[in-house]
């Protein structure tokens, strides 16, 4: 064999050593750190108060009527074609 082709595939045996060596090393610090720091969830938010809503806890006739309207328009419907019987507020 040449001695360039000799040489060329012992520096790839090596960068293919050293790189494999160095990701075990960081698989085994990462390893170690989860055991040394573990993961501590944070608390979760507190609820917001429900804003008081008009006809005592029920939606008003205003904002029905442009949710259908809304509805009417990205559907392509007449808003007589559907009814809202009920809107989540989230």
């Amino acid at each position: 064999m040449n001695s360039t082709v000799l040489t060329s595939l012992i520096v790839s045996c090596i960068a293919m050593a050293v790189i494999f060596i160095v990701l075990v090393i960081l698989i085994y610090t990462i390893k170690l750190l989860v055991h040394l720091i573990p993961y501590v969830e944070p608390p979760a938010p507190k609820a917001k108060a429900k804003t008081a809503s008009p006809a005592s806890g029920g939606t008003s006739p205003a904002i029905v009527a442009a949710i259908t309207a809304a509805m009417a328009t990205h559907l392509g419907k007449s808003p007589q074609e559907f009814h809202i019987t009920q809107i989540n507020p989230k």
